[in-house]
Parts: C-alpha cells; structure tokens; sequence
C-alpha cells in the first residue's frame, strides 16, 4: 500500500470513528446524569441517548441521522512536513469515510447563486460534502496528529459569535454566554447540550479556540469557569429534549486565547448538542 492509501484509510477510519462513537469521559458524564436525574421522562432520554450511542458504536452507524460536515484540526511538530500532496490524501480520507459512514447526501451542486438558494440540486454521492478549511497548529511533541470533529446543523443554527463588553469582570463574560445559551437552548431541541465556547481577539480566532475546545474539552475535569457556566445554564430547567430537569447543560468547553487591550471581548458559542463534541483523532 502507497504511503498516501496508508494516510486516507487512517482518515477514512477515523471519521467513521468520531461519526459512531461517544468517548470514554462522555459515556460517564451521561452514566453521571443518569443517576442524578430525578424527572423520570429525562431519565429515560438520557438512557435511551446513551444505549443509541452504545449501538451506533456496534455497528460503526452515525450516531445521528444529521452525520455532520467534517472540520479537521492538524497539529504538526517542529520537524514534521505537510505538503500539498499529503493535504491531498487526507481530503480522499474524508470522502471515503463520508461514503462507508456512510454520510447523508447535503452538498448541494451548482454556481454560487445556485448554492446559496440551493437550486442547483443534491450531490447524492455523501463523500462530495466538502470539509470546512482545515485549521493547522504548530505542537512541541514531534507528531502529525489530525483530529476530526462531525459538526451538525442543529448547533450551527443555534450558535453566536459576537462581542461582549467585558467592563473588566469575568462575571459579565459569564452572564453573557449563559443569556445566549438559554435564549438559544430551549430552540435546539436536541438537549442536553453542550456549550463549546471561544474567547479571542477576532471572530476567526474566537471561532478557531471554541473548535479546539471541542478537542481538548474532557467532560470529567471542568474548569471553576466551565462548571459556573453549566450550573448556571442548568438552572434554567429546560432539561433534556425540552421536558425539564436537571441536566440542561452535561458540560462546558471553554477556551480562552490571547487578549488585546480592548472594552470587548469576541465571544463564539457553538450549542453543542446531545450527540456532540462527534470527535477521534489519528497519528499520521
């Protein structure tokens, strides 16, 4: 097998893998939940998410019918190379992944004014959905690693990016982000959530940290940060599926990049939901 089969049938794997696949820290947050829900009707979403997930694994099936648009995060060590020729291999990764997932058919044919009133037609082939630009990170340790995140509609519909005016206090951050949240949460529909948050000095950068917040995030070690904003946002009572309870929120990503000497602060919040971070990475 050619060095660039090797790299596409590790991507195509991998895929599939964050498609079909809770992680170990989620399974526990959801056992967690499980157990401390009192509302018997959430009692049962939360298993019944968690035996879905269970089977999904099983069986290498997505974990949702909306299987999501692929973003890929590369981290590359100092004496590590990436040429066009292996971004290529990794772009054939994906759409082999997306056609054994297999993945739902959602790029839509044509010119721009055709993909933007989506009168161009459906590309019935899912390996055509194209992955979002792939975001590339100098590391320290000397490895290629690419992660891989599954990203619904759902949550991009019920996400935000904007400012907020910081007046010096972490508290108005906070306040904020969990006015956005409940104001948007109860629309999702597919709770219990989980807010990826980024705090940068632009929208791209804020974007790019509340996408590496899905990667580094661990259900099981929260920041004082991350666990006010979850208590927080779970105090709204809106619970799984919308039926009240008392996980609204299971956790919280937060990932806070450098700051300028400004009165705002950009803030990007991805409602993750009940499915997601959908995440695996891979050594290339």
């Amino acid at each position: 097998m050619e060095r660039d089969e090797l790299i596409s049938k590790k991507v195509s794997d991998t895929l599939i893998r964050a498609a079909s696949n809770f992680r170990e820290d989620q399974k526990k947050v959801y056992e967690k939940a499980i157990k401390e829900e009192t509302n018997p009707s959430t009692k049962w979403v939360l298993e019944s998410l968690l035996e879905n997930s269970e089977v999904a694994q099983k069986n290498s099936s997505p974990l949702c019918d909306d299987t999501g648009i692929p973003h890929l995060f590369l981290e590359v060590g100092k004496n590590k190379k990436v040429s066009g020729e292996f971004l290529e291999s990794i772009q054939q990764g994906i759409a082999e992944g997306l056609q054994k997932l297999p993945g739902r058919p959602m790029a839509i044919k044509g010119n721009d004014i055709e993909r933007l009133e989506q009168s161009g037609g459906l590309d019935v082939d899912p390996g055509a959905v194209s992955p979002a630009p792939i975001i590339i990170k100098p590391v320290e340790e000397n490895v290629i690693r690419l992660y891989i995140l599954m990203q619904g509609g759902g949550p991009e519909i019920r996400g935000k990016t904007y400012r907020v005016f910081h007046q010096h206090k972490l508290e108005v951050i906070i306040d904020e982000i969990v006015k956005w949240t409940i104001d948007e949460v109860s629309k999702l529909g597919c709770t219990p959530c989980i807010p990826a948050i980024g705090i940068g000095r632009t929208h791209f950068e804020a974007t790019s940290l509340m996408i590496e917040a899905m990667i580094r995030g661990n259900f099981n070690k929260q920041s004082d940060i991350e666990k006010e904003i979850t208590n927080n946002i779970n105090m709204s009572n809106i619970g799984p599926l919308g039926l009240k309870g008392n996980n609204t929120a299971l956790a919280t990503f937060v990932n806070v990049g450098p700051q300028r000497a400004s009165g705002v602060r950009i803030v990007s919040l991805r409602l993750c939901c009940c499915v997601e971070p959908r995440v695996a990475s891979v050594l290339l």
